[in-house]
């Protein structure tokens, strides 16, 4: 079972129902609504990821957690987002354990970051409190001693290295019961959660949805490590499964060929979603949105079993560096899905040539054949500069 938070249209048509009953419920404004449905199996542990950096300034970080749903626990993306408005904190979520029971405490938008039991969330969120940045007026001052920002793009930022807690990281994920966090609020925090409070923005919410539909987030599937653990910016899901393809290529894991079908599908997602914007006034229809993610999902799906297929990439020296390089373009977008699909059609052309000459010269090259390798890597090297470089 699942603890559930109003939205507001929710929220309304319960106080009236609650109003003749001669009953009444606190303004969603200031307080976080919740009813019923617990879980009575505690979440998944916290997984390890690294934070991706921050897209644009102004956008704080809201960590990733695990959320529950039809198909029990499933991880929803930790992500930079924009807050409401200036000078508000983001309050994660956290799952407390109560009366035999696993609840879930919704995050909110404050001037203060509260309670959040404890949980060591990471980048800046260590349990208690925030470190990752403050407000400065107008302006987020980023602490990138704890947060990823590119200092290239943004500028106001500082270190402050005297925040970092050294010891053991817990990756425990609730608070309270057999296992979980021991952890109280203390009397500042509990009048932070009197302030005037702020729910999930319309984005954030988006988000927990799309999260809900990846198959690759459900804890029955990826059994506590979700493929795409965080991510820079709502919506960015074509930019994790990139991600993800160019982990394969530089772990070996995924071969030229499977890294060609699954950028050639990619490209033909990418070719879609832009056909469809620009028939629409640059906006995808929720029917289109809902395929797209669809595709995705098999997508994500595809690039899990072929990584874990028993399939790897020919290790030697030339091939490994020439991987290495498409799984930078793919990692930094300087490549995109079609030039990669391209790239590696050619090096599945190359391995086939090498493994056939091998067979049949008792798994050997010739001299004449190494020269002829050496000269189609060098093509594929120059393709490959070129793409990274063409803008």
């Amino acid at each position: 079972m699942r603890k559930l938070t109003f939205t507001r249209p929710l929220f309304l048509a319960l106080s009236l129902v609650l109003g003749a009953l001669g009953l009444s419920l606190a303004s969603p404004a200031s307080a976080q609504v919740a009813v019923g449905i617990s879980v009575h199996v505690g979440p998944p542990a916290l997984p390890v990821y690294v934070q991706p950096p921050c897209p644009v300034e102004g956008y704080i970080w809201t960590p990733g957690y695990w959320a529950y749903g039809d198909t029990g626990y499933y991880w929803v993306p930790g992500v930079w987002v924009a807050p409401p408005r200036v000078g508000l904190l983001w309050t994660p979520g956290y799952w407390g354990w109560r009366a035999g029971v696993y609840e879930f405490h919704a995050g909110y938008w404050g001037p203060h970051v509260g309670f959040y039991g404890g949980v060591n969330y990471g980048f800046g969120y260590g349990g208690v409190g925030f470190v990752g940045g403050a407000w400065h007026g107008e302006h987020f001052a980023y602490n990138t001693a704890v947060v990823n920002v590119n200092t290239t793009v943004i500028h106001n930022t500082y270190v402050d290295k005297t925040v970092i807690r050294g010891g053991e990281v817990s990756h425990i994920s609730f608070n309270g019961g057999p296992g979980g966090v021991r952890a109280v609020a203390t009397e500042r925090e509990r009048s932070y959660e009197r302030e005037n409070h702020v729910q999930a923005t319309s984005e954030q919410m988006t988000h927990e949805h799309s999260a809900a539909s990846d198959r690759s987030n459900f804890a029955s599937e990826n059994h506590g490590r979700p493929a795409n653990p965080a991510m820079s910016k709502v919506g960015a899901r074509a930019e994790n499964q990139q991600d993800r393809i160019a982990n394969g290529v530089r772990s070996r894991q995924l071969t030229a060929g499977e890294t060609k079908h699954l950028e050639s599908r990619e490209a033909n997602i990418n070719h879609e979603v832009k056909a469809d914007r620009a028939a629409n006034g640059g906006k995808l229809t929720p029917e289109e949105r809902a395929h797209v993610n669809q595709q995705q999902n098999n997508v994500s799906r595809s690039i899990y079993n072929d990584k874990h297929n028993g399939a790897t990439q020919p290790d030697s020296n030339s091939e490994v560096g020439q991987q290495q390089r498409i799984a930078n373009g793919i990692d930094s977008g300087k490549m995109n899905a079609s030039e990669a699909a391209k790239t590696e059609k050619n090096e599945q052309h190359i391995n086939r040539q090498v493994a056939a000459d091998r067979k049949a010269n008792g798994g050997r090259l010739t001299p004449a054949e190494r020269k002829q390798v050496n000269r189609e890597q060098n093509k594929t090297s120059r393709e490959i500069h070129h793409d990274k470089h063409n803008g």
